[in-house]
């Protein structure tokens, strides 16, 4: 059956500058993915799938369905905000169904850059959702819009759906794989056509892909608490350059095909998933986020252990480091700050000194577990520095002793190219000051980082291996692991310094 057009609704909310919180100085998300073909309401499914996620990306949510015609909802804003109605198996009809939820690392915070994108195809209508970022999208738009192409949105997915458009190969799947052969960078992909699901994951694994199972219905996920939410169970990991298929055979039996395209390397996952950006209910290539988290926790506390009274977690993503911290201590944990999770969009002000206000309504002091101690603070990280010297200000004023800071990764001194939206160089605390530097510019009697021989152990390898890295650790060790073409070209002078990062990645 050839797909009828969409039936699209949009919503676009007026843009406001002030929405970003000034002293929201961390890394931010990159984005979800969704997908689930041959259950019933599949679109109830991938929006309690999209709640899981949400943590990836706040800024926009989509869902396309397909009941012999295909259903797009696209918005700016949070998935309950737009997908949580009972009408949602009438706006969004159909037995499979993909979702993304977004947060802008490539592209503007516009609506047409929200996903998943649609568009029809000589072989049918085709919706795309993409987690990551392509280091060579800039050049495949100029190409692409040089033959003939039109672009609807900044995102750099689209030229993924031109090149599939673009493709004369006679099967869907081989127009998607011709395609992969073009991109580089980061990517976790889920698609939806009339006949099938398919999803992808870039040929090191920079970003993370699970497949599940409901009730024999096949799920396709960021990462497994989704899967949890729905109530389907873990099935495994999809192997770096993989491309997994989901169809209905001749039987009307549902058939998973798996298809490797590219010569087989080394995974590589990006270690800040674990770090920072995964749930820590969640499993990453048979790894326990919450478990690292503490080993993370212990190492720091070996690495850089203080006399102090008290060990502080900077809520949430500092919960589990400062409970490995406290464990191998002996120090007692206590919740010294008291996070307020119903700070909205609507409590943000257009006047500075009541913009400055903003980290006393996300965070909050327990002076009783303060007042007098030697406290050690322990977060995930620490990048402009901007949040983490508001803290130890608002510690420091409910009267604490000491204050000593410790971070449960190490140093960020390098940008990010693979979808998650880190500061420029020139941004970064770490990259600017020595750590006495920072120190004195956070306040703090003291400041530790967790090594990166540390954070290795902690995700279960010995040491790190320069000749042959086991993650994608760039943050930390300005070790680019794929070409960075688009970020190695003069743009009056700002990216010349990443041409021998290119050429080094290229290697």
């Amino acid at each position: 059956m050839t797909a009828e057009r969409p039936s699209l609704h949009f919503h676009q909310a007026p843009a406001d500058p002030a929405d970003k919180w000034e002293f929201d100085d961390k890394p931010r998300e990159e984005c979800g993915v969704f997908g689930v073909f041959g259950s019933e309401d599949a679109s109830v499914l991938t929006a309690l799938g999209l709640h899981g996620l949400q943590h990836r990306g706040q800024e926009g949510c989509g869902i396309v369905s397909y009941d012999g015609r295909f259903h797009n909802e696209r918005y700016l804003g949070l998935v309950g905000e737009h997908f949580a109605g009972a009408d949602m198996p009438v706006r969004l009809p159909g037995n499979s169904a993909i979702g993304h939820t977004r947060y802008a690392t490539s592209g503007g915070t516009i609506l047409r850059n929200v996903q998943p994108l649609f568009a029809d195809l000589a072989l049918g209508g085709f919706a795309i959702a993409h987690n990551g970022n392509l280091t060579n999208a800039r050049d495949l738009r100029e190409r692409l819009v040089e033959n003939g192409s039109i672009f609807q949105s900044t995102s750099d997915t689209e030229c993924i759906l031109q090149l599939i458009a673009k493709s004369k190969k006679a099967r869907v799947v081989d127009r998607f794989v011709e395609a992969l052969h073009d991109i580089q960078g980061a990517y976790a992909l889920v698609a939806l056509t009339d006949t099938m699901m398919i999803g992808a994951r870039d040929p090191i694994g920079i970003r993370p892909l699970v497949l599940g199972d409901r009730e024999g219905a096949p799920i396709l996920a960021s990462e497994t608490c989704a899967l949890d939410m729905i109530g389907a169970k873990f099935v495994r990991t999809i192997e770096p350059g993989e491309v997994v298929v989901a169809s209905r055979g001749k039987l009307g039996k549902i058939e998973i095909v798996s298809h490797f395209p590219f010569p087989r390397r080394k995974a590589r996952p990006c270690i800040f998933e674990f770090v920072y950006f995964c749930r820590p209910d969640s499993v990453v290539d048979e790894r326990s986020v919450y478990d690292i988290r503490k080993r993370m926790g212990r190492r720091l506390a070996e690495e850089t252990g203080v006399e102090a009274d008290v060990i502080v977690p900077v809520p949430d993503s500092g919960v589990p480091a400062a409970m490995g911290f406290a464990a191998a201590s002996g120090i007692p944990y206590e919740l010294g700050i008291i996070r307020n999770h119903y700070v909205g969009r609507t409590f943000i002000q257009p006047k500075q000194e009541i913009r400055a206000l903003g980290v006393r309504l996300k965070h909050s002091a327990n002076r009783d577990v303060l007042k007098g101690k030697r406290v050690v603070l322990v977060d995930d990280s620490i990048v402009r520095g901007t949040t983490s010297r508001k803290i130890v200000q608002m510690v420091r004023e409910a009267g604490a002793k000491e204050v000593h800071f410790r971070s449960a990764s190490p140093p960020i001194k390098h940008p990010d190219f693979y979808g998650i939206d880190m500061p420029a160089v020139a941004e970064l605390m770490a990259a600017q000051m020595t750590i006495e530097e920072m120190r004195k510019s956070l306040g703090v009697d003291s400041l530790g980082f967790l090594s990166v021989e540390g954070l290795y152990w902690a995700m279960g390898e010995n040491a790190r291996n320069a000749e042959n890295p086991q993650f994608t650790d760039h943050a930390f060790t300005g070790d680019y692991p794929t070409p960075l073409l688009d970020h190695s070209r003069d743009q009056s002078g700002r990216d010349v310094q990443l041409s021998l990062l290119a050429d080094k990645a290229a290697e």
